[in-house]
């Protein structure tokens, strides 16, 4: 192993790495990561956010910090604010000139990031790992891929695997992220809205060392939510087109029941047909109000201005 780089230099490389819950990884972690960067000779950091874990991550992140103070940086939150924010206040602390994002999972091999490094040196601003041979299970891998159809319809946003944590940035797509305030950032979204040349690259994906996943189905929905809320108007303009379309049948139904009455005269065969347009109807509108209180609940989190993330403690040399 090379001799450690001096912290007393501005790093290179940034390695920011959220974790929640993630004692059983950390230690070989750290291990197969400073492996991979001692041998790259150039300055880096390694940036730890405990995103509010309810195991013992925090103090074995402690104990990272203290084997190797000149390289490792430790952000501890005071509750849970989810992935995405521990990865912006990861951004707000690093400081190399690329910035790569990974999983503390082990799930996304350390090893493969001077591949995406070598990219950004060749001038791309943004190299997202698309995994091949995915070791998850049936229903994250299956979840995940109808994510991607529907990012891809609705904010016209492509990307291979917008799930796959393992990413290497420009210090200048970093910095337009680190200023945009948002209180829902979702990362690959917005980067990929700041980037001017991004690109691909297929990474090895491996079986959880340790652990389970933190992605419930649950979660899952409320991501998709943020990402259609978050970043495009396809779905409030898509219920604007059903409504109107509804408003238009409604007045051809209501004029053919006016000329019945007319020319056949009162009728009762056709109430339960009446009820369940009725239904219909009221689903379309009760959709409605869903989507426009999707919206209303993120103007509402962005008005009241309040921190997206609070910091317990930082430690750093």
């Amino acid at each position: 192993m090379k001799k450690s780089i001096k912290s007393s230099q501005k790093p290179y490389i940034s390695i920011v790495i959220p974790v929640y819950n993630e004692a059983g990884n950390l230690k070989l972690l750290q291990k197969r990561l400073l492996q991979t960067l001692d041998k790259f000779g150039k300055p880096y950091e390694i940036i730890y956010t405990n995103d509010g874990s309810r195991d013992n991550s925090f103090e074995i992140l402690e104990e990272l910090f203290q084997e190797r103070p000149e390289h490792v940086r430790v952000i501890d939150f005071k509750r849970n604010f989810g992935q995405h924010m521990a990865v912006m206040a990861g951004f707000e602390q690093a400081e190399g000139e690329i910035i790569v994002t990974l999983d503390a999972d082990l799930q996304n091999p350390p090893e493969e990031i001077p591949k995406l490094v070598a990219l950004v040196e060749k001038g791309h601003d943004l190299v997202s790992g698309c995994r091949v041979q995915r070791k998850d299970n049936f229903f994250r891998r299956h979840a995940s891929k109808l994510i991607n159809v529907i990012r891809a319809k609705i904010t016209n946003i492509h990307m291979t695997d917008e799930g796959c944590m393992l990413r290497a940035y420009g210090r200048d797509v970093v910095d337009l992220m680190v200023a945009t305030k948002g209180m829902a950032p979702f990362i690959p979204a917005l980067a990929y809205s700041y980037a001017a040349n991004p690109t691909e690259i297929d990474v090895e994906h491996s079986e959880r060392f340790s652990g389970e996943s933190k992605y419930s189905f649950f979660s899952l929905i409320r991501l998709s939510f943020d990402l259609m809320t978050g970043y495009s108007l396809v779905p409030l303009q898509a219920f604007t087109l059903i409504g109107f379309s509804v408003s238009i049948l409604s007045i051809i139904f209501v004029v053919y029941l006016a000329l019945r009455r007319i020319f056949v005269g009162p009728e009762v065969q056709g109430v339960f047909t009446l009820f369940a347009i009725m239904f219909f109807l009221v689903g379309i509108v009760l959709m409605g109000l869903g989507i426009t209180g999707e919206y209303i609940g993120r103007i509402y989190q962005e008005v009241r201005q309040r921190p997206r993330f609070v910091i317990r403690r930082i430690l750093k040399d």
